[in-house]
């Protein structure tokens, strides 16, 4: 059986957000549409960060944010990213060496999907 691509399993559409967007919204997001990371746009859709519900426990572990927190304050800059194009085996290693969940999907730098390990255990679930 061939190795599928980014395409193939990703989710779409991505729950974006502004980095000048309260925390407490980012949170509700993740909350109203059950996803686990929003991931931080410019104005050109162009990916600047991301944050998780891991990110919101950190936060909360740290004594919780200021009532007016952006989610440019908390959100990760170091964000592994792929293709739509890109084989899946590449991005579960990617996974694996850096210990992420969400990996955002970019195309002419703009967000168009997200793999997470959600998606990488449903398609395997389907495969078995």
């Amino acid at each position: 059986m061939p190795e599928p691509y980014v395409d193939d399993v990703m989710s779409r559409p991505v729950e974006t957000v502004r980095p000048e967007t309260l925390l407490r919204e980012a949170a509700a997001t993740l909350i109203e549409q059950d996803v686990g990371s929003v991931v931080v746009v410019d104005a050109e859709d162009r990916i600047e960060g991301l944050l998780t519900a891991t990110d919101f426990v950190r936060v909360v572990r740290d004594g919780g944010p200021a009532h007016d927190a952006t989610v440019a304050e908390f959100m990760r800059t170091d964000v592994v990213t792929t293709e739509r194009s890109r084989p899946v085996g590449e991005v579960v290693e990617a996974m694996l060496d850096r210990l992420v969940h969400h990996v955002p999907v970019v195309e002419n730098g703009a967000v168009v999907g997200m793999v997470t390990t959600f998606d990488l255990a449903a398609r395997l679930g389907r495969t078995l």
